[in-house]
């Protein structure tokens, strides 16, 4: 089977490790072969969360630079930080919502132009989805649904391998009762979002 790797880029508390999971149980669901990692870089204190999935025929879970197939980010200047990882076939999809750090607020940082963000991205990469998943996710019912917004965005953008069927079982499967209406409203908003982009 055919690789293709994933690196999703977070903010600490915005549900990357949830996403990864509901990933992986899709591509379980589906008979993919998958392989996952994690970075928690003082994710408590608002670091940036990194997950690397590998899914189809890998020895390894590692993504080196160049080598993303999709990168997807729930933060702008975080998945611009990595762009590095991704090369001129990459697909992206990010939150257009910012998060500025800690250093902004005090003015110690400059936050990136959105606009100019996206710019870079798509000058660099194959493709764009750049899409407001917080105000999505606030119509869900809850800002902390991102993730699964994000998560309706990269199954519409395709190249995963399995169907948007199986992520929803996934969703059911990994999401506590009280949210998933919520998470599964959030899905499909983030995968009709995407169909636009």
């Amino acid at each position: 089977m055919e690789t293709t790797r994933l690196i999703i880029v977070a903010v600490g508390g915005q549900g990357n490790l949830l996403a990864s999971k509901v990933l992986g149980e899709a591509a379980l669901i589906s008979g993919v072969p998958v392989r996952m990692s994690e970075i928690h870089g003082m994710a408590q204190r608002g670091g940036v969360v990194e997950s690397a999935i590998v899914f189809g025929d890998a020895t390894s879970s590692i993504i080196s630079d160049g080598e993303a197939d999709i990168l997807m980010g729930f933060e702008p200047a975080e998945t611009l930080r990595a762009l590095n990882r991704c090369s001129k076939n990459t697909k992206v999809i990010t939150n257009t919502a910012t998060l500025p750090p800690f250093t902004v607020a005090i003015g110690k940082g400059v936050y990136p132009d959105v606009e100019n963000v996206k710019n870079l991205l798509k000058e660099k990469c194959a493709s764009l989805v750049a899409i407001d998943a917080m105000k999505l996710a606030k119509e869900a019912g809850s800002p902390m649904s991102v993730n699964i917004v994000l998560l309706g965005a990269l199954v519409q953008s395709g190249g995963l391998g399995f169907t948007k069927e199986n992520v929803i079982e996934a969703i059911k499967r990994r999401t506590k009762k009280a949210f998933l209406d919520m998470n599964l409203k959030a899905f499909e908003m983030g995968y009709e979002a995407a169909k636009g982009e």
